[in-house]
Formats: structure tokens, sequence, C-alpha cells
């Protein structure tokens, strides 16, 4: 374990005692969120992002060290365990490392070499191998391993299966792989071509396309895969043949007189050509594609967080659209709750065309509901459908703003078990359309009811490692649940579950507890909700909110553990449990800065200097001097603050952490990030001009760009090389989905409909 600790220390750049601990409250089950929130001090106050990455990196060496073990007792067990071997293995840094060494000794399914030793031609390998024979033919070394009854028939039958039992030990060989693995990742070359050159299709690009392993980028790695799946591309490994055997035989071949080098070469290039170029081949490109797929599963993870985590539209009342063209446009009317209060379906778009009667019916929507927003989902017949939706807004007298909602996955929500068992009685076309509402008054409550691969910010995700994609968006949406905090009172069970320490089925005993005894009133009662016990409680306590209880506490991120610290610290202050509830605390930093008199003498010399030297050195030295008293307060802040934390025996970082709370009971972090944008007109593809500045909304980041809603019918994208004049490495250093951004139109494809966009030339 030391070990381990040592390893991942050095590699995170972190403190050992750091990682100790973590690893300690790992083993303990505690959750990521809830290490990340409430156990700062032990950790050093890590992100939840760095301590997902860390137990991942424990996990693998964990399973290294578990291997390591399993392949020594394997080995062992064979009386081919020697003293330098173990140390080898024991000190492997990869698995690949352990792999090969175990590779001479792993049982294998019946080979040409295992076939020929059984015909006693073991020994004549080794003669070979050994180099010692200069005199003589090969003919007379080979001739005493004739034998019909094993069916060594010839001296040719000698030869040729001693020839498989070397070729079989080259290709087993630890060094020689390792050597030739590295030559490739340097030196190799990923090859594709059409299988059908006069077909068109979106791999064209691909069509006689050659780039270095080291170089390739991990998007066209699995563009290329996709091709090959499909049948579109074959692929191949260009590898530096020519240098990789004259490695191999300048290795093995150290008397080139003996009688045996012929022979000795012969099995070289074909343990090469046969055994090892093929399995390396598929290791390179399996070895890319994990690369690929991991950067990819990333990417989808780091796209989901921020549309997780859009900001919800409170208060509004919507009248929700999902557009369609031959079953027409679903319409779904809700209250300010999400409540369904009425629905439709409407014809404007081909092949009715009911424009002027669906345009009515919306009005009357309007009226009779007092309607503030129209969210249209992004799918088939969203831009004609905004066109119309457009056109009737300039002609009514209230004022109603539309806006453009992803409606990835509300088809697959609107056919689920859950959405059925919400809406028993609806149709499932309607269920998308109160989906796509709901996603615009609270998108995370609506979006954890949808499988995160069905999102649509991903890059290839249906070529993804389908479990390891699962799990990653499975922490995502966990770490975005717990960091926003769930009503315990309104929650439904898809986004209980998500909350650290509950379960499923904890998720659907704590709604039935709520059915059945009415609202919670503190947080103590979750205690009493069935298999809820005091490890989950522990976990789960601190995100779960009650806006109206008892206690003004439970409606913050406060740990109940923390209760009593919180009242003493803001009685040492002057305050009450009341002045929480009422929102007073707001200028609590003042009252800190209050809180010996000594201070307060010191605040109010300051004050007067400052007076002074207004009057004497004029507005620009007093702006200096002004930003220096800042920094001063600032410091007098951290110290008061450091001194109270040790007064009141608990952890800086927790007591930051009260303050920040209690300063605003109810607090919701997505009021911080981007809005979305609200429109009630709307711009066709023709419009657009070369040049133009326009405002966009990021709605994917992948490789080699992010695309980008300018309020077409087509997302533009901003390629990598034009999202800034610095270098960018990755996309994702500049953007996230969600971002608002402002776009200069670089080109323009009408007939094709693509637009290119900058985001360094505005």
């Amino acid at each position: 374990m030391d070990l381990i600790v040592k390893q991942i220390a050095a590699e995170f750049k972190l403190k050992e005692s750091q990682v100790a601990n973590t690893i300690k409250l790992i083993d303990e089950g505690n959750t990521i969120p809830f290490i990340a929130r409430y156990r700062k001090e032990m950790t050093g106050a890590l992100s939840d992002e760095v301590l997902r990455d860390l137990n991942e990196r424990l996990t693998y060496l964990r399973n290294l060290e578990s291997r390591k073990e399993e392949v020594v007792r394997l080995i062992d067990e064979q009386g081919k365990l020697t003293e330098e071997l173990k140390r080898e293995i024991l000190s492997a840094e990869v698995l690949q490392r352990v792999e090969d060494l175990y590779r001479p000794f792993k049982q294998k399914r019946r080979t040409r070499a295992t076939k020929a030793k059984e015909k006693g031609l073991e020994p004549l390998a080794e003669l070979i191998l050994s180099q010692e024979i200069v005199k003589g033919t090969i003919e007379e070394l080979a001739r005493p391993f004739i034998n019909e009854e094993l069916e060594v028939n010839t001296i040719e039958d000698a030869i040729e299966g001693a020839k498989d039992i070397i070729a079989e030990i080259v290709s087993d060989n630890a060094e020689y792989r390792e050597k030739i693995r590295n030559t490739n990742f340097k030196e190799g070359i990923i090859s594709s071509r059409a299988t059908d050159e006069d077909e068109k299709t979106v791999y064209e690009m691909y069509y006689d396309y050659n780039e270095a392993v080291k170089s390739i980028a991990n998007h066209r790695i699995l563009a290329i895969n996709r091709g090959e799946k499909e049948k579109k591309l074959k692929v191949k490994l260009i590898s530096p043949d020519e240098e990789i055997l004259s490695y191999l035989k300048n290795k093995i071949i150290h008397n080139p007189k003996a009688i045996t080098t012929e022979i000795l070469i012969q099995s070289i290039e074909d343990s090469y050509k046969r055994l090892i170029a093929p399995s390396i081949e598929r290791e390179i490109r399996n070895s890319l594609t994990e690369r690929a797929e991991e950067e990819a599963i990333k990417v989808f993870g780091k796209n989901t967080k921020p549309l997780l985590l859009m900001p919800p539209v409170k208060n509004v009342r919507v009248l929700a659209i999902d557009p369609s063209y031959r079953t027409g446009c679903k319409i779904a009317v809700l209250d300010e709750t999400g409540k369904l209060l009425d629905y439709t379906t409407v014809y404007p778009n081909p092949p009715q065309n009911k424009v002027e009667e669906s345009k009515n019916t919306l009005k009357e929507l309007i009226e009779k509901y007092d309607i503030d927003i129209i969210p249209i989902g992004n799918g088939t017949a969203s831009r004609e459908t905004e066109l119309i939706v457009a056109e009737m807004l300039r002609e009514i007298d209230k004022e109603v703003y539309y806006t453009i909602v992803s409606e990835a996955g509300a088809s697959v929500y609107s056919a689920s078990k859950l959405a059925t068992e919400e809406y028993p009685d609806i149709d499932v076309s309607i269920r998308g359309a109160i989906s796509i509402g709901r996603r615009l008054q609270d998108p995370l409550a609506e979006l954890v009811k949808i499988d995160p691969k069905s999102i649509g910010v991903g890059q290839y995700q249906h070529d993804l490692n389908q479990g390891k994609l699962g799990e990653t968006l499975k922490n995502v949406v966990e770490d975005c649940v717990n960091s926003v905090g769930v009503d315990l009172n309104t929650a439904s069970p898809s986004l209980l579950k998500y909350v650290s320490g509950i379960s499923a089925s904890i998720a659907k005993n704590i709604v039935k507890y709520r059915e059945e005894n009415g609202k919670f009133t503190n947080r103590n009662q979750l205690k009493k909700v069935k298999r809820l016990g005091d490890k989950a409680y522990e976990q789960c306590a601190g995100f779960l909110r009650i806006s109206d209880g008892d206690n003004p506490l439970d409606n913050t991120a406060v740990h109940p553990e923390s209760y009593d610290i919180t009242m003493k610290f803001i009685e040492k202050l002057g305050y009450t449990q009341d002045d929480i509830r009422e929102g007073k605390l707001k200028n609590i930093e003042d009252k800190i800065l209050e809180y010996e008199i000594e201070d307060e003498n010191k605040i109010n010399e300051n004050k007067q200097s400052m007076k002074s030297i207004k009057s004497l050195k004029g507005l620009a030295n007093f702006k200096l001097e002004n930003n220096k008293a800042k920094q001063d307060k600032s410091k007098n802040l951290e110290e008061k603050l450091a001194k109270l934390a040790e007064e009141l025996e608990v952890g800086l970082p927790t007591l930051k952490d009260i303050i920040k709370e209690i300063k605003k009971p109810g607090r919701d972090p997505r009021e911080e990030m981007p809005k979305p944008i609200f429109r009630s007109d709307v711009l066709k593809m023709e419009d657009l001009k070369l040049d133009m500045i326009m405002s966009g909304t990021v709605r994917n980041v992948v490789d080699f760009g992010a695309f980008v809603d300018i309020g077409v019918k087509q997302d533009g994208l901003v390629h990598i090389s034009e999202l800034s004049n610095k270098f960018v490495k990755s996309p994702m250093d500049i953007v996230s989905v969600g971002d608002e951004v402002k776009v200069k139109i670089i080109g323009l494809d009408i007939e094709r409909g693509k637009i290119s966009l900058s985001m360094k030339q505005v």
C-alpha cells in the first residue's frame, strides 16, 4: 500500500498524507461527492474530478498488484519461477509488461510449436538456438529426430517442427516484444484504403490515408475504426519491418559460423511475420482505440456537465413544442412547477400546412394559460416550426419569447417505463413535449430521467466502450446532482438515486415515506426511511434540502454533523437561527472583522487614513491605496477566520463552506451559469453574410472544435484553429457546452448547409 501511495502522490503531485487519507476514506465506503464536499481537511480540498481520477488510478494499481501476485503464483506452480523473473514481474509498472513476462508460461491452445514439442523436437530447437555446432550439416543434425511413430517422417519435418518451436520462443520473449511495440509507436504508420473507391461515403478523406501512430488524433482513430467496422475501409499498420528484423537478428544470432544460422534466420523471420507482427498490430490498434475512447469519454463527460448544470428558468409558464411534419407538432402546456395543464397537436408543416389554424390554437393557449416562454425542440421540423412561432409572436400583444431546447433523448424518455409510470394516460408522443418543457424549467431534474448516452453531446458515443462510458456519465450526473443539491420534498426517485449514498431502492422508499407521512420537516426524519441506515444518512444528508423546514440549516449544504459548530459560530457573532432563515447574514464578513474590539479600532484608523490619503495624493494614488486596503482587509479576514476555526475546533475549509451556505440558504450554483437565449424573431440561412458578428450558444464540443447555435437551422463550426489566437491543445480549454459566445462568420456554404465560424477574429 505504501508503494501505491508514493506512486499516486508522485503522479498527481500531491502530498502522501493527502493520498493516504483519500484512500482510507474510499476504503471506508465514502462516496466521491461526500469526500469532496465534507472531508476537505483530510484530502487537502481535492475536487471531485481529481478524486475520481485518483480512485481510477488506485483501482488500476491494485489490479496490477493483484495480477502480479497471480502471475508469480501460476509460474511458481509450474516450477519455473526464478528469483530474477519474480523481481522483474514485481517491479513491472504496467499490466502489459506483466503479461509479456507471463507469455512464455501461459497455457496456450494447441499451436504448431506445441505439436512439434509433442513430436520430441524441442531438443533440436535448443541445439539450433545454441549456435554451438560449426561442423557438419543441418541434415545430419536433424536426422536423429526422425520418428515415424510421432509423424516425423523426414528431415524436413524435423527441421520445420524445430523452426516452429523457435518462432514461438522468439515471439514470447518479453524484451523483444517491448522493443518492437515501442518501435511501432515511434515509427509505425496507420494506413487506410477504400474497399470501393467509387462509392461515396463520409469516409472519403480516409480512402487513401496514412498517418504516423505517434501523432494520429483521437477523433481520426475513431472515424477510421468506424469506417472499418462498416466495411468501407481496410486498415493496417505499416511497420518498419527491416529495422525490426535487423534488431531481432542482432539480438539472437551470436555465432554466424554455426551450421544452424540459416535455419535460425528463417525461424526469426517466420516468428516476426506470422506471430509477432499481427499480435503487435492488434496491440497497437487496441492501445490507440483505448486512448481515443478514453479521451472521447472524457469529452462526453465534460460536455454533459454544463448541459446538466444549465440554469433552471424558474416561475414561468411554458408552452412546449415537439416539432414534426406528417404527425404534427405536439404541444404541452406546463405551469410554474412543471405540472401538465393542457396538451394538443397542431399541423403547421407539410404535408397538412395548416398554418393559420395552428397559429390560432397557439394564440388561444397563450391567452388561456398566460404563457411566458415557448421552448421548441431542435429535432425534425424545428426550423420550420420556429419560423411559424416567430411569425405568430409578431401578431400578438403579449410579450412572449421562444427558445430552442435540445430534444436529444426525449423520444427515449417518452417510451420508457418511467414515463409510463409518470403519465400512464398520456400518449407517448405528448410525453416528448412535456420533457422538452421541463428541460427548460429544470434541466437537471428532467435530464436525469434519460440515459446520459442519449443526451446528444458526445462524439462517436455508440462506438465507445459502453461500460466505461456509462460509468463515467453516471459519475458526472452524480457530481452535478450533489453539487446543486436536491429538494427532499419534490425530488423524483430518478433524481434522488444520484444523491450520495442513496440507491434506486432507497430513493423509492424516500418518496413512499413522503407520500405516507407528508412533507419532511427536518433531515433527521430521513433515519425513519426504510433501509436508510446511519452510513447512508451520513453520506446523503448534506445534499438534501428542506426549504421550509424546522431548521434553516436544512436548506443549506451544511452537514448535520456541523450544526452545533455552525450555531456556536453565529452566536459568537451575535446572530440567531432566525437571522439565517430571514437572510440577514449577507454581510457576515463585516461581523467577522469586528469580532475583536482592537481589530475594530484598526479598521477605524484605516478609514481615517484613507480619508487623508484621498485628500493628499489625488484619485489615481487613492485607488492604489484603496486596493491595498482591500488586500489588507482580505488578509485580516483570513486571519480572523483561522482564529475562529481554531476556537471552534473545526477545519478552515469547512468553516468557509459554512459561511458560504448560511449567507444565502437555498443557494443554487446553477444561477451563475449562462442563461439560455430567448428570441422573439428568427434568422434564415440566407440572412447570413460573411464577416457578420453574432451571439450563439455552444451546443457540442469535440476534438476538432465547437458547434455553435447562432439561431439558424444549422449549427456553425468553430474549428480548433479559430478558437483562440493562442495555441489550443483541447477545445475544452476554451469553451464548454452552454457557453454564450461571440462569433464571426468566416465561411458559408448555403447549398450544403455549412457555416464556418471564428471566435479569435471577433
